[in-house]
């Protein structure tokens, strides 16, 4: 009989790219939870893997939405910016949402993203926030904090929190030694705020 502890399965994650997406909200928790040793599969809306952010930057889809859309995972992540509009309306996106929300998985979204969560009918009786051009679609959102978890909902403000989004993420999915490893490797734990 081996003595070895089974090591578990890395947590799974999925991102769905849509053109005019922002690009910090998508790549700074990208990279963090693969920082945290989570298994991330980029997921692009079209079949075209290339996508173009808000700011022109180009980023490189792994797959299709199509390839993966009855796949599970532990986590489905929809950053913001102006790709959420295509994203609200794609059937594809809102029962991917549903389904994983209803199985008890996780879903995230920041910044405009929270409007998918909203769309698909997952917001109701939940704490959330997002970005102050779109909040007052969310009833009942808080403009005032940065991450807001409700259970398996998760939600964050901005570009400008994408960081911290994707730290609570990596919590919840690799637990706080993990996650606290990764804010000391990137300098989180150090930072202070600007003199004015």
């Amino acid at each position: 009989m081996s003595s070895e502890v089974p090591q578990s399965p890395k947590p799974s994650v999925l991102f769905i790219f849509a053109e005019g997406l922002e690009e910090l909200e998508a790549v700074a928790p990208l990279d963090i939870l693969r920082r945290a040793g989570a298994e991330c599969t980029v997921a692009s809306l079209e079949a075209e893997p290339n996508v173009t952010g808000r700011n022109g930057i180009h980023l490189r889809a792994d797959v299709s939405l199509d390839a993966v859309k009855d796949h599970s995972f532990d986590l489905v992540v929809i950053p913001g910016g102006p790709g959420v509009a295509a994203l609200r309306k794609d059937e594809r996106v809102l029962e991917l949402l549903r389904r994983h929300f209803h199985g008890g998985q996780l879903v995230a979204a920041i910044c405009a993203g929270p409007t998918v969560l909203q769309a698909a009918g997952l917001l109701e009786g939940k704490r959330s926030t997002a970005h102050s051009s779109v909040i007052d679609e969310i009833p009942g959102a808080t403009p005032d904090e940065a991450v807001v978890e409700d259970d398996t909902v998760i939600t964050s403000r901005g570009a400008g929190t994408a960081i911290a989004f994707g730290l609570v993420l990596a919590r919840r999915l690799a637990g706080p030694e993990t996650t606290r490893a990764v804010e000391q490797s990137i300098h989180y734990d150090m930072i202070t705020p600007a003199p004015h």
